[in-house]
Formats: structure tokens, sequence, C-alpha cells
């Protein structure tokens, strides 16, 4: 068995797994202090490995962060520049391969649940792969030629700057960072502060959609021109809102406006942005892959 960690900035999920259809336990874990969480992190994974006679082979991470992900660097393992400042220069590597002698493998929650798409999920068949988070923040992992991308640090898709829907539209965006970047005009966050009630509440006829679809084809668009993915997968909390999947499609279109002249996205692009094949759990499964990652 494997252990998985998807860690983010309100709750750790964590399971204990072969793969989606051997998942031995789950748990989730409220995100506090470092110190408070790690250490409940890491008694559940003793105690259930001992309860139920099962041996745990290694651990994989997706984590929110920024992250230290080169592993010649000092601080590998970090989460770095992180708002959430208690966890500023935590080392989640080196704390969780301590405490739990395991050897682990880290990579973002993003990366993560693309890897688990991949796997296991719609990107299945795909060597390349983009997955888009829309919740309460906004990031992207992209798989290219099978293996997650990385980079310099790693990419930071909800950064990007966008055009806003109106030369009218005086909204400032919610990002601390940058005022018109995609996650700071289209996050949950950013719904809310605009039109003043969370997403889930917001009518589906509201001009609020039209808006956030807008927005999401944008930075879809700009993805397909560098990244040309084979599938795209969007997920997060905004997209339970299922309504935005068929706006999005048309305003992709519209935007790219002939200019690559391909089948998946000019007739079959419902196959081509799609909703999450694993549904919520892209994330923990996705640490189950990267956990697994560390056989071959």
């Amino acid at each position: 068995m494997y252990a998985g960690i998807e860690a983010g900035g309100t709750k750790f999920n964590c399971i204990i797994a072969e793969d989606p259809q051997n998942i031995l336990t789950e748990t989730r874990i409220p995100t506090t202090t470092p110190h408070e969480t790690l250490t409940n992190v890491i008694d559940f994974f003793l105690k259930e490995a001992l309860s139920r006679n099962v041996t745990l082979k290694s651990l994989g991470i997706g984590s929110f962060g920024p992250l230290d992900l080169n592993k010649q660097s000092p601080h590998y393992g970090c989460i770095t520049s992180t708002p959430k400042t208690a966890w500023q220069n935590v080392n989640i590597v080196k704390e969780l391969e301590d405490r739990l002698h395991l050897p682990v493998e880290l990579d973002t929650d993003v990366n993560a649940a693309a890897l688990g798409e991949l796997c296991w999920g719609a990107g299945q068949g795909w060597q390349n792969i983009l997955y888009i988070t829309i919740g309460t923040g906004i990031g992207g992992g992209a798989i290219i030629a099978g293996k997650p991308y990385h980079g310099l640090l790693h990419p930071e898709m909800g950064h990007i700057f966008l055009t806003q829907s109106s030369t009218k539209d005086n909204f400032k965006g919610v990002c601390p960072y940058h005022s018109h970047c995609f996650e700071g005009l289209a996050s949950g966050p950013a719904l809310k502060a605009q039109w003043g009630q969370d997403a889930a509440l917001i009518e589906s006829h509201h001009p609020a959609w039209d808006q956030e679809a807008f927005y999401i084809a944008q930075a879809l668009s700009i993805y397909i021109s560098i990244l040309s993915p084979e599938i795209i997968i969007l997920g997060g909390g905004v997209m339970q809102q299922t309504h935005l999947f068929p706006l999005i499609r048309t305003k992709v279109i519209e935007l790219l406006n002939g200019y690559l002249q391909t089948p998946a996205i000019l007739e079959n692009i419902e196959h081509y942005i799609v909703p999450p094949g694993l549904g919520t759990q892209s994330g923990v499964l996705g640490a189950i892959a990267l956990a697994r990652s560390l056989d071959a």
C-alpha cells in the first residue's frame, strides 16, 4: 500500500491506497500550525498501518505552495513564499521522511491532480494534459510527455494577466500581488467580492457566469497556444457549476477564431475541455500516483 497527502490551505486529505479500486482508508485533517497538522498526519498513517497490518511503501504529497521542487537545492521540499506565514520555509518532505521513515515524492497539488487524471481519470490515453483548478485559488498542472512539468520553479497558471470583460469594469481583483490576474478576477473569492455572494448561490442565468466563462476561456486560449495540451480538465469548487462548461467551450472557439485547425477544438470541444474523471479525488489519488512513481 501507498500513502498519499493532498495538502491544502484548509485541510490535509490523507489516504492509504494502491489505486482508485483499492482504497484502504481516508481522512481529513484541518490545516492549523505545521507542528499540529503534521503530527496528526503522521499519527494517522502510523496508527492505520499498524491496526490494519499493512506496510506503507512510500508517500506522495501534492501540496499548496509555492514549493522548492529542485532536488539539488538545499531547500528542496520547503513550502516557500506562501501567504500562510506559519508554513513559510517548512520542509514538509524532511519532516515526513524523518518521522514516517518512508521515501517521499513531492509536487504541487495541481500537478498531482493532473497526474491522477493521467493515470486513472479523464487524461487516460494522453501524454500531454492540462489540469486547472478554479476554486478558493486558481492553479494549473501540466503533464508533458507523460511527466509533470516543473521548469525553473513550477507553473503558476493562476497568475497570468487577463483583459477585463469591459472597459467600464472597475473591479480590481482579489489577488494581493496582481490586480488583474486570472486568480484575482475569476477565483471563488473574486466572484464573491464582485457579486456579493458565494459561487454556489449565484443563479445560473446571472451575468456573473458569462464574465467568468470569458476569463476562463481567455486563460485556456493562452495555455492552448503555449502548451498545446491534448486535453484540458477543469476542476475545483467553481467548476461544480457545470453550466459553465458549454459557455467556456463556446468562448474558447470564439477567441481562437479558427487559427488552430484541429478537430479536437473545432468539432469535438466537448471532449477536449472536460470535468475531472476522478471527481473531487483527483488530488489525493494523484498523491498516490506520485508515491507509485518512486517504484519506477
